[in-house]
């Protein structure tokens, strides 16, 4: 693996005071191929104003940083984009002692939302998670998403003749060891990343007794937070500030 600097912001919370502690949420951008900017983005500065410092990141699969950067995430899912993510979140708690390392959470869409339910089976040092239009089972979404027939191959780098890599890179392999509190948010029109994902993932966790709750968004699609109806965009802001306020 490469030692490549890895981009990201923190935010504070709004009312910041010196010497005080808050709690942190670590928001992942879908893609993987995209990447966060210096611009204004609601959801963070929603979550800033409930009292939450925000950090958000560009991990390896990222545009904006070169080819090599963007390719390093493809057949490695959970590895070393996993890794950034991790290390980044360490950075900033070494960093700044007004994070409350005992009240951390998580949340993201799409690959974010891959990217969270392959964190809280692999770690329980979130106390919080909400994932949104997300993928948990590589073997089950293959050929079915509107992305097209190839993306499995071209990011997992397997198709159906090897489901074994398609299930070491799915979080709903990893289910028995989420201990983290996860809301799970999906649209019921999702063709991206269609609904059946959300709903292994969800009778999943609640057979083996964990803390999950499921919430579907009718005739919402992929983009529900960017172009979905308005009551239902500040329906899914309520949600993720609400759980999180619950168990952070």
């Amino acid at each position: 693996a490469k030692d490549w600097d890895v981009h990201g912001w923190l935010m504070k919370p709004t009312d910041f005071k010196d010497g005080e502690k808050y709690p942190l949420i670590v928001d992942i951008h879908g893609g993987p191929h995209a990447m966060f900017g210096n611009t204004f983005f609601h959801e963070m500065q929603l979550l800033a104003a409930k009292g939450y410092g925000v950090l958000y990141i560009n991990p390896r699969g990222s545009h904006g940083y070169s080819q090599e950067f963007v390719d390093a995430v493809r057949g490695d899912y959970g590895g070393g984009d996993y890794e950034d993510i991790m290390a980044a979140t360490d950075y900033v708690l070494a960093e700044n002692s007004w994070i409350d390392e005992d009240r951390l959470g998580v949340t993201g869409g799409s690959y974010g939302g891959f990217m969270t339910n392959w964190i809280v089976g692999h770690t329980n040092r979130f106390k919080a998670a909400v994932t949104q239009r997300s993928i948990c089972n590589w073997i089950s979404f293959f050929g079915v998403s509107d992305i097209g027939y190839y993306f499995s191959d071209w990011q997992i780098a397997a198709d159906m003749k090897d489901v074994e890599t398609l299930w070491k890179h799915s979080p709903l392999k990893y289910a028995e060891n989420v201990e983290t509190p996860l809301l799970i948010l999906h649209s019921e029109k999702d063709f991206r990343c269609p609904i059946e994902q959300a709903e292994q993932l969800y009778i999943t966790l609640k057979s083996m007794g964990k803390e999950t709750e499921f919430v579907r968004f009718p005739d919402a699609d992929h983009n529900l937070s960017r172009t979905g109806a308005p009551n239902l965009r500040i329906e899914r802001l309520n949600e993720i500030t609400g759980w999180f306020a619950k168990y952070l």
